[in-house]
């Protein structure tokens, strides 16, 4: 329990912080203050003298720091500067496009990476060690974007097999519900939802892949490294003196043992998860956040890179603390260790 809202504590702390920085953003941006905060151009006297009561901009920094947590809150984040679109509701549409991305790219480098260097650290040094050490090597070594360009060279360009962007052909007309697009489509009542559904697969194939090969040559490299520490630990040894078989051991002492260590290596490689997102979105006209983001940096949308960059922050921050609290409670051998040091 202690943990836990020690935790709690940390993300509260947190949060405050990247708020606080976000709200001062408009103040470091070029031009005109008022309409960096909201995102309108006044175009007379008596507008812009109306809108500055809006936004408190008449009143003290404080009451100014107040009026924003509060809009925040009640998902008052303004509009963009360039079209007026509503930005809660462009967030809306935008950010569950990419946690999706993220989440089959984890869930396909967790289902490959961790199986794969398990079998090479406990095989290591023969010829199927070799050949995962060598691909996690050359997969990690890979720029994504570079990935990217090639998947699109061979599979879209060449063998004319996927799509080259987007989520779905534009043929279906899919309700969006959830913003996830496999979900919005099981609760649709569109026509031929079995081809909806296999266009939507084929269009996220290659964005997939881009980023889950970079991230399960991580947990390739980390795993096997992982297994083979806690393969040669005394525990381990007197275990085969005592005659236990390899798989016993494996699973009784080793699995457990092994994968604790990895989760603070994913914890750190969040942020590098998002950031390879935010490029794939970029390359794939994927509509999720970082492309919605980027396109705002390009057109210079005060409005919508504040809120952008805020929203990203948080959830990165929020994935990184959770994992960490989610380490320390299945290994609070580790807790008791550091406070020991201390």
């Amino acid at each position: 329990m202690k943990l836990f809202i020690r935790y709690l504590n940390l993300m509260v702390v947190t949060i405050f912080i990247l708020i606080v920085l976000s709200f001062f953003l408009p103040f470091l941006f070029p031009g005109d203050l008022l309409t960096n905060i909201s995102g309108i151009v006044a175009q007379s006297a008596d507008q812009r003298t109306a809108l500055e009561q809006v936004y408190k901009l008449d009143q003290s920094i404080f009451h100014q720091f107040i009026f924003y947590i509060e809009s925040l809150l009640n998902s008052n984040w303004g509009v963009s500067t360039n079209d007026q679109s509503n930005l809660y509701q462009e967030v809306s549409l935008a950010f569950p496009a990419t946690l999706e991305l993220v989440g089959y790219a984890l869930l396909v480098s967790i289902i490959i990476g961790i199986p794969i260097g398990f079998i090479s650290g406990l095989k290591n040094h023969n010829p199927f060690d070799f050949s995962v050490v060598t691909f996690s090597m050359v997969g990690y070594s890979f720029p994504v974007f570079w990935l990217a360009l090639i998947f699109i060279t061979i599979f879209c360009l060449q063998l004319e097999w996927l799509p080259i962007s987007g989520r779905i052909d534009l043929l279906f007309d899919v309700p969006v519900e959830t913003g996830f697009i496999l979900l919005d489509i099981a609760r649709s009542d569109i026509p031929n939802k079995p081809d909806a559904y296999l266009d939507a697969l084929h269009h996220l194939i290659l964005p997939t892949a881009s980023v889950a090969i970079v991230t399960t040559a991580l947990f390739i490299r980390f795993t096997r490294r992982s297994i083979m520490d806690v393969m040669d630990k005394g525990y381990i040894i007197a275990a085969k003196s005592r005659g236990f078989t390899q798989r016993q051991i494996f699973f009784k002492h080793g699995l457990k043992n092994a994968l604790l260590p990895i989760l603070p290596i994913l914890a750190l490689q969040i942020s590098t998860l998002i950031t390879n997102v935010m490029i794939i979105e970029t390359i794939f006209s994927w509509p999720g956040i970082g492309r919605w983001l980027i396109q705002a940096i390009y057109q210079q949308d005060y409005p919508a890179i504040r809120i952008g960059m805020l929203i990203v922050s948080l959830f990165v921050m929020a994935m990184t603390i959770t994992i960490e609290f989610i380490t320390r409670a299945m290994n609070p051998a580790r807790e008791r260790a550091e406070s020991a040091a201390v």
